[in-house]
């Protein structure tokens, strides 16, 4: 029951940050709740699906059908966040003034919910889809009965989603003049960890070359198997022994998004300066 309890919590505390991010940072955005609900449905189907058929997968590219796999979902979630990113950036103005004027009332505008419920459903996928993996692994190799394993898996999705709604709520509580500043930020570190994780996986199967391997290494005091380490890795792609193409990969992002997110926000303020002389 242990080792089911620490893997789906492992697990899930990695969906749970993903998920409580975004859960706040689509706060108050019509139907948004519903996008992730369904993203994170279409997930637990495809988690699933994917443990069931993780043999045939994985054997599809000669053992590294599993790498490739997490590299498309995490390249495709990073990609879909930075542009969550640049419509916060460009609506989030907006979305604050009508938020004081009318509270809960639907918002205008088309959001990017598509991406909400893709993102969503690729955190649940991937997470939700090596948990099983891994349950079925811990079952055969110490021989626990099901009763067992499907007691420490339903522990473990218990005190993750705990902490997935501790992080929400720790989130919400930020001031909102700020709280699009602040997700924004913590969307572009997320979604720079995500692509230098894709990388990841590909210069494991050689498919990527690695630069320098490792660039640090960091596993003797802050191991990335450790609480801590788990909770970086999810939030910043950290990884104790990264490679050169990595790091590369995660600052190139970081400052690509960061950038952008510079621009709209910028060009979404201009507008509205030079529309206050004619509206007085």
């Amino acid at each position: 029951m242990t080792s089911a309890l620490i893997i789906v919590f492992r697990e899930m505390l990695e969906m749970a940050l993903v998920l409580g991010v975004l859960f706040a940072a689509t706060k108050g955005m019509r139907l948004s709740r519903q996008w992730i609900g369904a993203g994170i449905g279409a997930g637990i189907v495809g988690a699933v699906l994917f443990a069931l058929f993780m043999e045939e997968i994985e054997g599809s590219a000669n053992g590294d059908g599993e790498f490739i796999f997490n590299a498309a979902i995490l390249g495709i979630a990073s990609a879909l966040i930075a542009w969550t990113v640049v419509w916060m950036s460009s609506h989030g103005r907006e979305m604050a003034e009508k938020m004081r004027r009318v509270g809960q009332s639907v918002m205008d505008g088309d959001a990017p919910r598509t991406a909400l419920a893709v993102v969503a459903a690729a955190a649940v996928l991937r997470e939700g889809g090596e948990a099983v993996f891994f349950l079925f692994g811990a079952a055969q190799t110490v021989q626990q009965d099901g009763a067992s394993v499907l007691m420490g898996a339903g522990l473990g999705v218990l005190l993750g989603g705990i902490t997935g709604y501790v992080i929400y709520r720790g989130l919400v509580r930020i001031p909102l003049r700020h709280l699009f500043g602040v997700i924004g930020w913590v969307l572009i570190v997320l979604a720079a960890g995500m692509a230098s994780q894709a990388v990841e996986n590909l210069v494991m199967i050689d498919m990527l070359p690695a630069l320098v391997d490792p660039l640090w290494n960091t596993s003797a005091w802050l191991p990335q198997s450790g609480m801590i380490g788990e909770v970086l890795r999810v939030m910043t792609g950290y990884s104790d022994q990264p490679s050169g193409m990595q790091m590369l990969v995660f600052v190139l992002a970081l400052v690509l998004m960061a950038l952008l997110n510079r621009y709209v926000r910028s060009s979404s303020v201009r507008p509205a300066v030079q529309e206050s002389p004619a509206a007085a």
